[in-house]
């Protein structure tokens, strides 16, 4: 089968939506499809065409960069030209081009896949809010032209407004973790690296993004270490300049100077890194404010590593901690009630493990793959 695989951004670029695009790529490629990835070049240095992992990456010059979107004049045509090699169509959304996808993919008699991975909420602005005007109707056209819509839980599903209009179209199919496990000596020696020592350890793997909650963390930092003054915040991700965010760092900033001597800063760590990261935490906080987290993979991946979560309860994000109990969930923007549950996980942590096959059954990345597989096939017979 001929997969094209359309979204904005895509690797090197690093967020869960890419690393979801990849890991979907890379599976259905192992699994004997032609896969392309039809995406932006959002920056300069970047090939138009190469291939990775058995996939083949088309990106599409930027013209200019809006928000946290991009203008490409040459995206139709170009859009064009890799659906009439392909028998089925994924879109990623949000994107703004979603429609025009979809639609090309009717008119050539393809399948159209929608993968809906999250709500749009743009950070504060004028701008931004009419962009997410204009994206409403758009994302409408686009699920008419669909065959089906992939969501990552039925959860997600039955709260978003977007998805319950089209709720005939729509299946859930578990988000795409694929880690490996832990190696203690590899463990112990990045925490001697990174300066831990024997110190209470809080992940937090995302971006510095104004839905992923980060003033929530630092405001309950306070009250962790009056229960447990060795207790240190461990970030990676994108922090200092992800796209769009500059304001929300700014923001940030005096939180940030105030606890200074208890943050550490890792940036982006390199995949191989992540299975230590996860593992040298004793517990990850998922501090998302909104829709535009639909599930936070890192859960998942952290409890792979052996290390439980408090999440926030908001629709899909809690489904981790629901359907292995490793951690605890609680509500958005609570500072007090997110200190109180990593106070409470990291004090009996060990009733919060369970086994790595466990986990791994409840989130199997070739399982899913299989399912995406299903849908496809689906589609293109139809």
């Amino acid at each position: 089968m001929r997969v094209l695989i359309a979204l904005t951004y895509y690797r090197p670029h690093v967020s869960g939506l890419t690393i979801y695009a990849e890991r979907l790529a890379r599976g259905l490629a192992r699994r004997g499809h032609r896969v392309q990835v039809l995406t932006s070049r959002f920056a300069p240095g970047l090939a138009e065409r190469e291939a990775v992992d058995g996939v083949e990456v088309l990106r599409v010059p930027v013209a200019l960069k809006l928000s946290k979107g991009v203008v490409m004049p040459r995206f139709p045509a170009r859009a064009a030209a890799a659906i009439g090699a392909a028998d089925v169509v994924n879109v990623h959304m949000p994107q703004f081009e979603a429609a025009l996808l979809a639609w090309l993919g009717r008119l050539r008699r393809r399948g159209v896949v929608l993968t809906y991975q999250c709500d749009l909420r743009l950070p504060a602005g004028a701008f931004n809010r009419a962009v997410e005007w204009s994206l409403r109707p758009l994302n409408r056209l686009a699920a008419a032209g669909a065959d089906a819509i992939i969501v990552s839980s039925d959860d997600y599903a039955r709260h978003s407004a977007f998805l319950t209009r089209a709720k005939a179209k729509v299946r859930a199919v578990d988000p795409l973790v694929d880690l490996p496990e832990p190696d203690a000596a590899a463990t112990a020696a990045q925490r001697l690296a990174w300066g831990l020592g024997d110190d209470v350890t809080i992940g937090f793997a995302a971006r510095f993004a104004a839905e992923k909650g980060v003033e929530t963390l630092l405001e309950a930092l306070p009250a962790v270490l009056a229960a447990l003054p060795t207790a240190r915040v461990a970030f990676t991700g994108a922090y200092k300049d992800t796209v769009g965010e500059e304001a929300y760092w700014q923001r940030l900033a005096p939180l940030i100077d105030r606890h200074r001597d208890r943050l550490l800063f890792l940036d982006l760590l390199p995949a191989a890194v992540m299975p230590s990261f996860f593992a040298a935490c004793d517990v990850l906080a998922v501090t998302s404010l909104n829709a535009t987290e639909a599930f936070g993979m890192v859960q998942v991946e952290a409890m792979l590593s052996g290390t439980p979560v408090v999440a926030t309860d908001l629709p899909g994000v809690r489904e981790a901690v629901r359907r292995t109990g490793m951690g605890r969930i609680v509500p958005p923007r609570d500072p007090a009630r997110l200190a109180a549950a990593l106070i409470e996980v990291i004090a009996a942590r060990p009733q919060f493990v369970r086994p790595r096959p466990a986990v791994a059954a409840a989130f199997d990345l070739e399982r899913a793959v299989r399912q995406y597989e299903e849908v496809f096939e689906q589609v293109r017979r139809r």
